[in-house]
């Protein structure tokens, strides 16, 4: 048997990480001086109200530790671990699980894949990785399924400012500057396993700008489309969803994901995104 791990910033919900058979380890959240563990122990709102008012936020990773104990307590129930984590250029997660692996000599069935993503984009190749393995694939196919939805898959997100990248260190004061405009939205994309500011474009046109980009990738490809929100804001997401819905593009399966707490403190209040990838046949 085969177990996929993968850790909280894929952002799925624990109760629907668990209902898709997915396992988790927690990054942690210093919220004042509170140090709890992401989705675990502290809401995605719960951080977004403590910035809003304008309190500071870190994030640890999983330690090696706890990869340790998670990789023991699988290892009695499944023969091997296809473990899939966010981009080891954002975060020091990817290299704990390794040092895991190798503690407990068990690097032949500890699988570890850097997904090189993060949130919603993470989420997707894990779920990959999992339907490959529910379908009878081995880690290899587990690992080429994650590649498979990053090569094919489009992300991109956008913030009202870079403040919150800056202070957590994922991204350099040029880059703040670059898209700190008045009036303007920087949009991300994952960028050689780095979340980087790829544009700025007018903050009324935002959304038409993320899905316009999206249409001229696929055109009418038939897509599985995901809206990613930093917090629960149900009037904001059916202007997106509503958006999603007359922007022309064939979605052929489509959700909503909220940004974790981990996610959230490095983005702040106010972000969103689409991400796409073709529908297989």
């Amino acid at each position: 048997m085969l177990a996929v791990l993968t850790d909280s910033t894929c952002d799925l919900h624990p109760d629907t990480a668990q209902q898709l058979g997915i396992h988790t380890v927690s990054l942690s959240v210093q919220l004042g001086s509170r140090s709890l563990l992401d989705w675990q122990e502290v809401d995605p709102d719960a951080v977004y109200d403590h910035l809003r008012a304008g309190g500071s936020v870190s994030t640890q990773p999983v330690t090696t530790d706890a990869f340790e104990a998670a990789y023991r307590t699988l290892l009695t129930t499944h023969e091997q671990i296809v473990s899939v984590h966010l981009s080891g250029q954002l975060s020091e997660t990817v290299k704990h699980a390794r040092e895991a692996a190798e503690r407990l000599g068990a690097a032949r069935r500890i699988h570890i894949v850097d997904s090189g993503l993060a949130s919603a984009p993470l989420a997707e190749a894990v779920i990959a990785a999992r339907e490959a393995v529910q379908a009878g694939g081995t880690a290899e196919t587990a690992r080429q399924a994650v590649e498979t939805v990053r090569r094919d898959l489009h992300a991109e997100f956008t913030v009202p400012s870079l403040e919150y990248l800056r202070r957590g260190g994922r991204i350099g004061r040029a880059q703040e500057f670059f898209g700190n405009v008045l009036g303007m939205r920087p949009v991300l994309a994952f960028t050689g396993g780095q979340l980087k500011a790829v544009r700025r474009v007018r903050a009324t046109g935002a959304t038409q700008d993320l899905l316009g980009t999206i249409r001229e990738r696929y055109g009418d490809t038939p897509l599985s489309v995901t809206i990613a929100h930093a917090g629960r804001d149900p009037a904001r997401i059916a202007e997106l969803r509503a958006a999603m819905i007359a922007s022309g593009l064939n979605v052929a399966k489509g959700r909503v994901q909220l940004m974790g707490p981990v996610i959230g403190a490095h983005v702040g209040p106010g972000t969103y995104g689409f991400m796409a990838r073709p529908v297989e046949a």
